[in-house]
C-alpha cells in the first residue's frame, strides 16, 4: 500500500482560464453560508484577479498563436500568455532557462504577437 497520490491527468492552463475556474468556485461557496473559504483558496482567488489581464479567449488563442512558431514549446507559449512580455529583455529572460537563445527577429515576432493581444 502506498501513501502517495497518482497523477490521473496533467494539462496547462494560463492564469485567465484559471480565474475563471476559482470564480466559479468562489461563486458556488457564496451559497453555501456555512462553507468557509479555505486560506489558500483565498489567496489563490486574490492572486489571479491580481495578475490575469486578458479574459480566458484571447489567452487561450495567445497560446494558439505562439505554439505556431517553432522554438516555442507548450510550457514556454503558456509562460509568456500569463507574463505578458512587451520587450525584448522581459522575453529573453523568459528563454533563460532554455538551451538555446532567440535572435532578434525571432524575439520581435513573438512580441508581435503578444502586443495583438495586449
Amino acid at each position: 500500500m502506498t501513501i502517495f497520490k497518482e497523477i490521473v491527468d496533467e494539462e496547462y492552463l494560463t492564469t485567465s482560464e484559471v480565474k475563471e475556474l476559482l470564480a466559479d468556485i468562489e461563486d458556488e461557496r457564496a451559497l453555501d453560508e456555512e462553507r468557509e473559504m479555505r486560506y489558500e483558496l483565498a489567496r489563490a482567488i486574490e492572486h489571479v484577479n491580481r495578475f490575469a489581464e486578458l479574459d480566458a479567449e484571447d489567452s487561450r488563442a495567445l497560446v494558439e498563436e505562439l505554439q505556431e512558431h517553432e522554438k516555442v514549446s507548450e510550457s514556454i507559449a503558456f509562460k509568456i500568455a500569463d507574463l505578458l512580455p512587451r520587450t525584448r529583455n522581459e522575453m529573453r529572460s523568459v528563454y533563460a532557462q532554455q538551451r538555446y537563445s532567440l535572435s532578434g527577429d525571432e524575439l520581435d515576432d513573438l512580441l508581435n504577437v503578444v502586443k495583438k493581444y495586449v
